[in-house]
């Protein structure tokens, strides 16, 4: 019999650190985990990356302007990560039992996405999914439609998960014009203050990882999972 998941993830924070580095180290942590390791959720700021999922079209890179592109191994197509901007990986075993039953891949990227979309309306800011664009979106006003958030994931054969979410707290927004965000010619990014929110960025970061926590204490089991997202 699998062991039940430990009740709370351990979380990790790396302060501003690499992207590469941090990436390899998801990846160790991952071969390296056992039925018995503990799940854990990485809260990291990034110095500015530009990352491609393994269905992304380089092309979207319109011009890097000197920062870094990497190719990395989960879903999606290319964003940017950078300074100003809460990242949090989820190095999660999906597999295992739970009251209700196992955690599924779509029911991890909907959890993920209430998490965010709950802190944002705990500062006043309503986002919103749209159908077939992982992420979050603003719901109304003059910035309806902008992305605040994204979402990128690999879920193992194994059920094993790395990669995760980031949300734009306050940043400079301009190397998103550098790309097709996520594939998307002329997508509209925003971020936390763009909306009219000063929140510093610790306080965002832990208020998304307890969040995460809370959306992910409770699992149904209604599908089989997929190998990437």
């Amino acid at each position: 019999m699998l062991p039940t998941r430990p009740a709370t993830p351990l979380i990790r924070e790396l302060g501003r650190a690499d992207y590469e580095p941090t990436f390899a180290a998801m990846r160790a942590f991952t071969d390296a985990r056992t039925p018995e390791s503990q799940d854990e959720l990485w809260i990291v700021e990034h110095p500015p990356v530009f990352t491609l999922g393994l269905g992304a079209d380089r092309a979207h890179v319109l011009a890097p302007h000197g920062v870094p592109v990497v190719q990395t191994d989960r879903g999606g197509e290319v964003t940017y990560h950078g300074p100003g901007q809460v990242v949090i990986y989820l190095l999660m075993d999906l597999r295992r039992n739970k009251p209700g039953g196992k955690l599924y891949a779509r029911q991890f990227v909907e959890k993920i996405e209430q998490a965010v979309i709950d802190v944002l309306a705990a500062y006043n800011l309503a986002g919103e999914r749209v159908a077939g664009a992982p992420g979050i979106y603003m719901a109304g006003g003059p910035r309806k439609g902008a992305k605040i958030a994204a979402l990128g994931l690999k879920v193992r054969g194994n059920g094993c998960t790395y990669h995760g979410v980031s949300l734009n707290v306050a940043m400079d927004l301009a190397p998103f014009t550098w790309i097709n965000p996520c594939g998307y010619s002329g997508l509209a990014t925003v971020d936390m203050r763009t909306m009219g929110v000063e929140a510093p960025l610790e306080d965002v970061q832990q208020a998304l990882a307890q969040q995460l926590v809370r959306q992910l204490a409770s699992v149904e089991a209604t599908e089989p999972a997929t190998n990437n997202l």
